[in-house]
């Protein structure tokens, strides 16, 4: 889940700054994926209850310093990019294609 931080605070950049909207939903999106990607799949309706609190208590508990790195340090467009992104590979692309 460090990852999530990271990857936010490697995307500093100037430009029009992200909303706090923007940065929920990122949050969230990175949530999904690092879940994803960690293989965690829910089946029956108690599973998918016990993950979204999961996924619910990491971005609660990761809210305060992403919310400030990526309103911040971080350009819209690379918010507005990672969003868009279907793994965490591709969020990293996001970093690189806007350098």
């Amino acid at each position: 889940m460090t990852r999530l931080l990271l990857v936010t605070l490697l995307a500093a950049g100037c430009g029009k700054a992200a909303s706090e909207e923007q940065c929920k939903q990122l949050l969230d999106h990175l949530v999904d994926l690092e879940f994803k990607k960690a293989g965690t799949t829910a089946g029956a309706d108690s599973q998918k209850k016990d993950l979204a609190a999961q996924k619910t208590a990491v971005a609660e508990a990761k809210w305060t310093d992403f919310k400030e790195a990526c309103q911040q340090k971080t350009a819209k467009d690379r918010v507005e990019c990672a969003l868009a992104a279907s793994d965490l590979d591709a969020v990293a692309k996001c970093d690189s294609e806007a350098q």
